[in-house]
């Protein structure tokens, strides 16, 4: 107990002195009257204040750009599926050279992510985003101009790494730019702007050439540059690095200009200082008791989320349909019309259900439909019932899409974003990016080959990971529902010790 109080005293002390040497004026700064309190007293501060709850335009205005970046992830994501009889034709490709081509998607994501974290520390969280486009824009380039298989992988791994920083860096900056009581729903619209993506590129990639259809995922790139220049940076990376007028600035603006917000300013500028003690934690410091907790969260969600099937079934819906006797085209029409108005539900509900209820729904739902699937392949693979497959795949692949649009596709990332403090975020946030790319790349470059060969057992395994993934969320995942981020950290920080 002594030894505790004496850190503790320490860990005061140690604050204290960082605050004198920033700002030696600290009574114009600390407005609100938080200085002079423990680490302890500032984070339950942090979970007494409510703040102002309104949500300004200016808050809308930049979520909306920021997803405006998932829109042209999921461009990219619905892509592989309505091009592909049309790339397999004129460039002569083989199954296994389609197969590169769809998941080298995942790879560039994975060496996208593995800078994700470090990037969007030094560059800020705004302008990493301008830095994905340029790979973007370049990547849809190379594809529509491509003629043969080495330019259209070239074109499709510029286009991943763009994706893989993306996936990273938008819901950071939506979590820490947007009030708490509604922090999930707009970071829920990171998940609906991409399944509109796909949802655009499944529909016209019926009717559209290959070529064409890389031409319009190149227009909403341009666009996103563009309205990038027209919102404020994240407080709280302008609050890391010691810019605080810029940050109360950027607040000011998310807030309005009749909001005091000395208090919400007060309480970054304090927890950035507890976090900055330990000095900025590296991937190998990562590894410790404190941080065990959250780390088990986040990589976890992410390893499951990418067994579960999903990417593959997304990035070859046309080949499932096929496979099972269904019309592709129709099918894939009937995804992009459902999956749409489902993630808008999501991102309704996810602050009033919760995290962990969506979560367990959505991995439900998604056992079953592939358990469905898996029961459709392997009663065709015997001759049973042959008029049931396509109607069980339709059911089974829209279920699957659709369950996973709403819950697993976009809570994994929303938690993520939550959970780690300011000094672990970029290191944290980069291996659990990088966890959900490698599986990624794993699951979709395999799951062509897995489908020739077993289509039955493959969808057992992934209905299979469905039902553990319920059992991880209801035993580790903690509701995150309506808590600053501040409190959450402080919740899981709790846990460990």
């Amino acid at each position: 107990m002594e030894r505790q109080k004496s850190m503790e005293k320490g860990l005061l002390r140690k604050s204290l002195s960082i605050r004198e040497r920033k700002f030696p004026n600290e009574d114009v700064f600390l407005e609100a009257g938080l200085s002079r309190k423990s680490p302890r007293e500032i984070i339950k501060k942090a979970q007494n204040d409510d703040g102002d709850c309104r949500v300004t335009a200016s808050v809308f205005l930049s979520t909306f750009v920021a997803v405006a970046g998932s829109f042209c992830t999921g461009c990219g994501a619905g892509f592989s599926s309505g091009a592909q009889a049309g790339i397999t034709k004129d460039l002569s490709l083989s199954v296994a050279e389609y197969s590169m081509f769809g998941s080298i998607l995942t790879l560039g994501g994975l060496i996208g992510a593995i800078f994700s974290g470090k990037v969007a520390d030094v560059l800020g969280r705004k302008r990493t985003m301008l830095f994905c486009e340029a790979f973007c824009i370049t990547g849809w380039l190379a594809v529509a101009f491509a003629q043969d298989a080495l330019w259209l992988d070239c074109g499709r791994l510029l286009l991943g790494i763009g994706v893989g920083l993306f996936s990273y860096v938008i819901p950071v900056y939506i979590a820490e730019i947007a009030p708490k009581h509604v922090r999930g729903s707009f970071v829920f619209a990171n998940q609906l702007m991409q399944n509109c993506g796909i949802a655009l590129f499944f529909i016209i990639g019926n009717f559209l050439p290959w070529r064409l259809l890389a031409t319009v995922g190149f227009v909403p790139c341009v666009l996103h540059v563009f309205c990038l220049f027209f919102i404020p940076e994240s407080p709280r990376w302008l609050a890391k690095k010691g810019r605080d007028k810029e940050c109360r600035s950027a607040l000011q603006r998310l807030r309005g200009s009749d909001v005091d917000i000395s208090r919400e300013a007060n309480i970054i500028r304090d927890t950035i200082e507890i976090s900055e003690l330990d000095g900025e934690t590296g991937m190998t410091e990562l590894f410790q008791r404190r941080y065990a907790y959250p780390l088990v969260i986040g990589v976890g969600l992410m390893f499951l989320q990418q067994l579960s099937g999903s990417s593959g079934m997304t990035y070859y819906a046309s080949s499932l349909f096929q496979k099972g006797g269904f019309p592709s085209a129709v099918g894939t029409s009937v995804i992009a019309t459902i999956m749409v108005p489902k993630a808008m539900l999501g991102t309704i509900i996810v602050d009033k259900l919760g995290r962990r209820t969506l979560l367990m729904a959505s991995c439900a739902a998604m056992g079953f439909s592939a358990l469905l699937l898996s029961v459709s392949y392997g009663f065709q693979s015997f001759g049973i019932l042959p008029d049931l497959t396509p109607i069980f795949t339709c059911i089974g692949v829209l279920g699957h899409i659709v369950s996973f649009a709403m819950g697993m596709g976009g809570l994994p990332w929303i938690i993520m974003a939550e959970i780690f403090p300011m000094n672990v975020k970029v290191s944290a946030g980069t291996l659990v990016t990088v966890t959900n790319w490698l599986f990624g790349w794993v699951v979709t470059y395999t799951f062509n080959f897995m489908l020739q060969w077993n289509a039955s057992g493959m969808f057992f395994i992934f209905s299979m990971v469905s039902a553990s993934s319920i059992v991880f969320i209801y035993f580790l995942v903690p509701e995150t529902k309506g808590r600053s981020l501040e409190e959450i950290q402080a919740l899981l920080s709790n846990s460990v010790q």
